[in-house]
């Protein structure tokens, strides 16, 4: 059963959002790294064709203000961001009632940051960074399997692959939905301006 409590947390009552920086709020929400698995990510970017793609990625942080995920250099993602380096994201809790959505400009991630998220990642995912490729792909199941067991055999410890990326996105706007089993769900808006956040709390 999903309380008041677990809805909202420990770390204030509902009312009090309105009060709190967002920064301060989205390091309540997001896991630190090693807390918990991280969380799935939607990420939307903008195509050549003006249309939206979205997709889910894993949050490898937050830090500084900023959301942090990880891909393929060769993805479309990365093509679409080099293009137009802005993107819009969203995380989901519905277990407790919770999402937060945003938008903002995109930059690279930094080298150390990218080797400690890599060596975070199981070895499923480090493997994966590595044979995520159209040839691979390409591959009868049988010949694939046979592959990947091969790779994972003759490297037992793995370094980030060449095509290991890292961005960060640094809102611009963010809205925190929150459920409540006991009356209405309600989101909180939060706008940068300049150097300071405004707020509106908005029906659910």
């Amino acid at each position: 059963m999903i309380t008041s409590s677990t809805v909202f947390g420990h770390d204030c009552e509902p009312a009090e959002y309105a009060e709190i920086d967002p920064v301060q709020l989205l390091s309540m929400w997001i896991p630190a790294p090693g807390d918990a698995p991280p969380p799935l990510m939607a990420l939307a970017t903008i195509a050549e064709d003006g249309y939206p793609r979205a997709r889910h990625v894993l949050l490898s942080e937050y830090r500084g203000g900023a959301v942090y995920f990880h891909t393929d250099a060769t993805s479309a993602k990365v093509a679409e961001l080099s293009v137009n380096p802005r993107a819009a994201v969203t995380v989901a809790w519905p277990e407790i009632g919770r999402q937060v959505s945003m938008y903002g400009d995109i930059t690279s991630s930094e080298p150390q940051l990218d080797q400690a998220v890599y060596a975070r990642r199981g070895r499923y995912l480090q493997l994966l960074a590595w044979l995520n490729t159209p040839e691979i792909a390409a591959l009868d199941p049988a010949r694939r399997h046979a592959a990947w067991a091969r790779f994972d055999a003759e490297h037992p410890r793995l370094e980030p692959p060449p095509n290991w990326v890292g961005f960060a996105l640094e809102p611009k706007e963010l809205t925190f939905w929150r459920g409540d089993p006991l009356g209405p769900s309600q989101r909180t808006r939060y706008r940068r301006d300049k150097d300071r956040w405004t707020v509106e709390v908005l029906p659910g």
